[in-house]
């Protein structure tokens, strides 16, 4: 082996980029601060975009920053996988590698797929969202070793990058948000043309206002001369310059080849093409280096040594010589590491790639391939299959690259690479014919083909068919997002298998057609998964039936949820379950569950789904256990049991972002912003939303945060920027696939809306809408709110003339609904009493009596908000129907409701408290005077005996579940009791209500030492 040997052609002095290079330097300063740093480096070939790079380097670890370089490795046409993140973390492995394991632990199967030292990586089921859980850990990753090293980032030749590459360094400019890191990559710009895989992506990040682009000019004349005057160690004659300057037109690579052609007498470079002066220079060497120059042109960007030896079948004595000429003469160069070499520069490789002679092209890569096939040690194992994939198939030998080809896209499908598994799989689609028919007959699905499941035959021992490779590039292009090239191959699939009888194939392609439909907006998917249930009709037991039935069942729980889908989530449970198909088994668990407590199987449906979730959690079954922390409190938010929810949802936030589930995560912020809602902890709603938004990767996420948004905006007198959010969350979900958790709730805020801007007409339409829908069951949690505000809206214009027409239409409208919907849970329950008593409002019927049984029924829930409103309701009844004797109990419900309103910033509500104590000359405050003998705080705040043992509990930090071991009560008459204090403490947490007791010394220090944890 050689080590580094010193070239003449490289100037020794920096010449100019003095304000790019102070950019960079001021990026470094910015990240050493904690504020990571983005950039792109672009300039055409040769102009000094890697000698800018490696001048930055050297002073970053002068200033002590770690450098992890990468560059994007070619082989032929073809680029590796993650290369250059996968070379740029084993640098950083080796500068740090306690930080790397600590930052990495916990998640070494995930990231094993970009770093294999890191061990093995996981097998299972691959999903939509296990490439953004890879890329999520990534920046974690990044994010955690840069937090006590300052890191910079250098990815080279991001031209030659492959898709999942450009993804992974698009998701780590738009996500990375703390960190002492530098994250800069270069590209030649003019390589660039319209239809280059690079050039969306840079039009993507020219719109990110976080990246700094630096485009590198040419060398000025001034520039050209201190360049050549740096190579040649002397001052060049002007002429020389001038010469040189207009040839190379300031390109600095070709500074260097002119000045050194010249320097040694060669005047033709000065007259002839670029290109030829770069051919002449090879040509100058001796045969032996020559010889050795084109192998290194044509085994891709480096090649190790071993394999060049062997590739070469030169004596080693006469392979090291050959190297030292070209090394001398700047042609080849050392490469990083020190075990192989590559060109000094790319255009050089180009120049002589180019020169081959198209027999002698594949011959090369046949001797590239035999080497490889010999002894697979000769490359790294992580470049293994994709390398000798394209060596065989640019050597043109079918028979070869077919199996070669195959085992590439399993590999790039084990590492999350799903754009060059779709690549790969068309190349072996494209050499299906040519290869031999016993090549393909000796071909396994157990070996190549992962998604599609047995159809009644043994995949160790069918051979491969053609649709095999059709199902995975389709599942392949769903995954890395090439949906309308994934839609067209299950066409082309459908179109094949027309000409045979195999249902259960048939019906898996129907399958992905639909989730194509749904993700391209082409439509809600169901007539896809109608002809794939018709088409595994009365056929037996096996994955693909538990499959279409699982997506049934999933698919009619958020469109049309009943019985038809209860009867398909059960028995693709059984079917899943005989089959051993356990994630299509524990997700159609979680729908069965979902729809069993929806049609009122509450505490049966919700043992379902508690036992999914812990069993997938063990397991580590990463979607299905984001699934669960996401469907599972929603459930329980739909049943009002909001605090069950919230500790589900904080560790579910926990869970999926250490297992990098964005998009679950995502989902779970929305939920717990809904469930925060409810709790009355509005402040912190906000800041759920707000993260849901910014969180989740599709809409529907941001969707549902800006459903909370509008809500809290609108409680809060907000009314346009309500609207605005209403907006935001139309637009979010779109027209093309109707679901009644997105739909109804957008209607339900579209009716609150209208009514506070005044505009009933529109409500009633909105309404009208709603009804001629309907609510099927399953609906309820959606479908009480929305007649809630309808019925509001109606009652609160009852004065007003205009309303006067169509209201009885209106009014027998929502009441018909309300005879058909379920009350179940108790909050459902609630609910109905207090729709029935806005109607009573509405019809001027309203009567304390009626108002008493809404507040009892919100007495028992932990809902502060609904319960201040229905008490609000109460007082007002009381004031205007009651007597004398009932105004100190109106009182007590008017402060109560006004405490609440302002605690919550619910101006509106508070506004009418206010009004409505003024008019009845109420004070909503108690009296200043004291009291004779010493006052006692909890009897002043209206605190029973019996809460203020559950307050001294809730002081000392038991959980209900304490509480109630404590004072022999149940959890949830602790939880009611809980409730009632926050209402007459008027705060939102138990926190808060802690800080109150403790402010008022309500009880001794003694009294508040907390026991055993319970």
């Amino acid at each position: 082996m050689l080590g580094p040997v010193e070239t003449r052609s490289v100037s020794p002095v920096f010449v100019g980029r003095a304000e790019e290079l102070g950019t960079l330097h001021d990026a470094l300063a910015r990240a050493r601060e904690g504020e990571p740093q983005a950039l792109l480096i672009g300039g055409e070939a040769g102009v000094g975009k890697t000698r800018l790079v490696e001048e930055f380097a050297a002073a970053a670890r002068r200033r002590g920053a770690v450098v992890a370089l990468g560059g994007c490795v070619e082989i032929g046409a073809d680029g590796l996988p993650f290369a250059p993140f996968s070379t740029a973390l084993r640098a950083l492995r080796r500068e740090l590698p306690g930080e790397l394991t600590a930052a990495a632990a916990g998640q070494e199967e995930e990231l094993a797929r970009l770093l294999p030292e890191l061990g093995e990586s996981r097998a299972g089921r691959h999903d939509e969202d296990g490439m953004a859980r890879l890329f999520e850990l990534t920046a974690r990753l990044l994010e955690r070793v840069a937090a006590e090293h300052t890191v910079v980032l250098a990815l080279e030749d991001l031209h030659w990058a492959d898709a999942s590459t450009r993804h992974l360094l698009s998701y780590l400019f738009r996500t990375l948000r703390t960190g002492r890191l530098v994250v800069l990559a270069t590209y030649r710009s003019d390589d660039i043309h319209r239809r280059h895989p690079l050039r969306p992506l840079l039009a993507e990040l020219d719109r990110l206002r976080t990246i700094r682009r630096l485009e590198l000019a040419r060398f000025s004349r001034d520039e050209v001369g201190r360049q050549v005057a740096g190579i040649l160690a002397q001052e060049p004659e002007p002429d020389r310059v001038d010469a040189i300057f207009e040839r190379s037109d300031g390109n600095a690579f070709f500074v260097e080849e002119l000045a050194v052609a010249a320097h040694g007498g060669c005047r033709t470079g000065l007259t002839d093409s670029l290109r030829d002066l770069l051919l002449v220079r090879v040509e100058g060497l001796p045969e032996a280096a020559q010889q050795v120059a084109r192998i290194v042109a044509e085994g891709g960007s480096t090649v190790e040594y071993r394999l060049l030896s062997a590739v070469a079948r030169l004596a080693e004595d006469d392979l090291i010589e050959a190297l030292r000429s070209a090394v001398n003469a700047s042609i080849l160069a050392p490469a990083p590491g020190g075990d192989g070499y590559r060109f000094r520069h790319s255009l050089v490789r180009e120049a002589v790639s180019d020169d081959l002679l198209p027999g002698e092209r594949s011959r090369l890569n046949r001797r590239y391939a035999e080497a490889l096939e010999t002894d697979p040690a000769l490359v790294p194992a992580d470049q293994r299959a994709t390398r000798l994939a394209s060596y065989w198939y640019h050597a043109h030998d079918a028979a070869k690259a077919l199996p070669a080809v195959l085992e590439a896209s399993v590999e790039a499908r084990r590492r999350h690479a799903y754009s060059e598994q779709l690549r790969l799989l068309e190349r072996a689609m494209e050499l299906w014919d040519a290869a031999p028919d016993a090549v393909r007959r000796t071909l396994r699905p157990v070996d190549h083909a992962e998604v599609y499941p047995p159809c009644g035959c043994d995949p160790a021992t069918t051979p491969l068919r053609y649709l095999d490779l059709l199902a995975e590039a389709a599942v392949a292009g769903r995954l890395c997002g090439e949906r309308e090239r994934a839609l067209k191959i299950t066409k082309r699939a459908l179109r094949l298998l027309d000409d045979e009888d195999d249902p259960l194939r048939t019906a898996w392609f129907w399958i992905q057609r639909s989730r194509l439909v749904q993700r391209l907006a082409r439509g809600d998917g169901w007539k896809e998964i109608a002809t794939a249930q018709d088409l595994v009709r009365g056929l037996p037991p096996s994955e693909v039936h538990a499959e279409v039935l699982a997506t049934a069942a999933h698919w009619s729980m958020l469109r049309e949820p009943g019985p038809e889908a209860l009867t398909a989530a059960e028995r693709a449970v059984e079917y899943a379950r005989m089959v051993g198909a356990d994630e299509i088994e524990s997700n159609a668990r979680l729908t069965l569950g979902g729809l069993m407590v929806e049609a009122g199987q509450i505490e049966a449906g919700l043992a379902h789904m508690y036992d999914v979730r812990d069993e997938v959690v063990a397991q580590g079954l990463a979607v299905v256990v984001g699934r669960s922390h996401v469907n599972l409190p929603s459930t329980l938010e739909g049943i009002g049991r909001s605090e069950e929810s919230v500790e589900i949802l904080r560790e579910g936030l926990r869970l999926t972002s250490r297992m990098g589930l964005t998009e679950s995560e995502g989902w779970a912020w929305g939920n717990l912003a809904e469930s925060l809602i409810s709790l009355g902890r509005w402040d912190e709603a906000a800041e759920a939303a707000v993260s849901a938004q910014r969180q989740g990767h599709t809409a529907a996420p941001y969707g549902a945060g800006a459903n909370s948004l509008a809500f809290l905006a609108l409680a809060r007198g907000q009314v346009p920027e309500a609207a605005r959010h209403l907006a935001e969350a139309r637009a979010s979900y779109g027209p093309h696939d109707p679901m009644p958790q997105h739909d109804l709730p957008i209607s339900c805020l579209t009716i609150a809306v209208a009514a506070a801007e005044g505009r009933l007409t529109d409500a009633r339409a909105e309404l009208a809408r709603a009804l001629e829908a309907g609510f099927p069951l399953g609906t309820q949690r959606y479908a009480w709110p929305l007649l809630l505000q309808a019925a509001t809206a109606e009652a609160d214009a009852r004065a007003l003339p205009a309303a006067r027409d169509g209201r009885e239409q209106v009014l027998d409208g929502i009441f018909g609904t309300v005879k058909r919907l379920t009350t179940h849970a108790p909050v459902w329950f609630a609910h109905e009493q207090w729709v029935r008593a806005e109607l009573r409002r509405a019809e001027g019927r309203s009567t304390p009596d009626t108002w008493s049984e809404v507040v009892a029924a919100f007495e028992s829930l932990a809902r502060p908000y609904d319960l201040a409103r229905v008490r609000y309701r109460l007082a007002e009844s009381l004031l205007t129907c009651g007597g004398e004797d009932e105004r100190e109990r109106a009182t007590e419900l008017l402060r109560l409701s006004h405490t609440v309103a302002r605690h919550l910033g619910a101006r509106p509500l508070a506004d009418a408290a206010t009004v409505l104590g003024r008019r009845a000359r109420l004070p909503l405050t108690p009296p200043a005077e004291p009291r004779p003998g010493p006052a006692d705080p909890a009897e002043a705040l209206g605190l029973t005996s019996r809460e203020r043992d559950v307050l001294r509990l809730v002081a000392a930090g038991h959980t209900n579940r304490r509480i109630a071991q404590e004072l022999f009560i149940s959890p949830k008459t602790a939880s009611v009791h809980v409730s009632n204090i926050l209402g007459k403490l008027g705060v939102s947490g138990r926190g808060e209500a802690a800080a109150v007791a403790h402010r008022l010394g309500l009880f001794p220090a003694e009294m508040l030492m907390p026991g055993p944890a319970g």
